[in-house]
């Protein structure tokens, strides 16, 4: 899965945390911004209440199920700035995107 199939399914799908902004940070592969306020899904940098860090291919093993988010998160594979509260919620997110 490329980051453009990506961004394609959170588009396609509207996957949104409903009332909150959640931005993927992908480092150089990119970043997708979830605007759960606006209902909205982009490629945008902007400000959000939780930035998810991860590497491309380590998200792309969370999303195929071969790597646990949970453990990726203990691993250090995976970081969460911001809001704790809505990093729990992906997993929604994720099952919508292997769906």
């Amino acid at each position: 899965m490329t980051y453009d199939e990506i961004l394609t399914r959170f588009k396609d799908g509207n996957v949104t945390v409903p009332g909150k902004k959640v931005k993927f940070d992908f480092g150089d592969a990119g970043k997708i911004y979830l605007d759960g306020v606006a209902g909205a899904v982009s490629a945008d940098d902007a400000a959000a209440d939780t930035t998810i860090k991860v590497k491309l291919e380590d998200f792309v093993a969370m999303a195929g199920g071969s790597l646990d988010p949970t453990a990726a998160f203990m691993q250090g594979k995976l970081r969460v700035d911001g809001d704790m509260g809505v990093a729990m919620q992906l997993q929604g997110v994720m099952a919508k995107l292997r769906g």
